[in-house]
């Protein structure tokens, strides 16, 4: 129906030549549609690139600022201990020298 249609408005004549057109105006969509395709790719793929740069980046400064709180924590923990020792220390030295007073002195400090 749609060829006979065609046929009586154009003309025999004329019918190669819109099909020609058509033909040319298909290729051309289809040449523009895989370059707009190709642009989209490389651009994600530009993307994807820089993210992947910008992932590496951060985890590896993450393992940096994680081993350097590591090594402070191991720190603290070391300082705390020799601390607290060392109070320990004095107050085991004062217990001895308040005891020694005690039972060496006269009546004044017993109970």
């Amino acid at each position: 129906m749609v060829m006979l249609l065609a046929l009586l408005f154009f003309g025999s004549k004329a019918i190669p030549d819109i099909a020609k057109t058509i033909g040319k105006g298909m290729r051309e969509f289809k040449k523009a549609t895989n370059e707009i395709q190709r642009e989209i790719n490389d651009y994600s793929s530009d993307i994807k690139k820089d993210i992947s740069e910008v992932s590496s980046t951060i985890n590896r400064e993450t393992n940096e600022i994680t081993k350097g709180m590591g090594d402070v924590t191991s720190s603290v923990s070391r300082e705390t201990t020799e601390f607290t020792k060392g109070i320990n220390d004095t107050a085991t030295s004062a217990t001895n020298e308040t005891t020694e007073i005690k039972y060496n002195s006269p009546d004044k400090y017993q109970d």
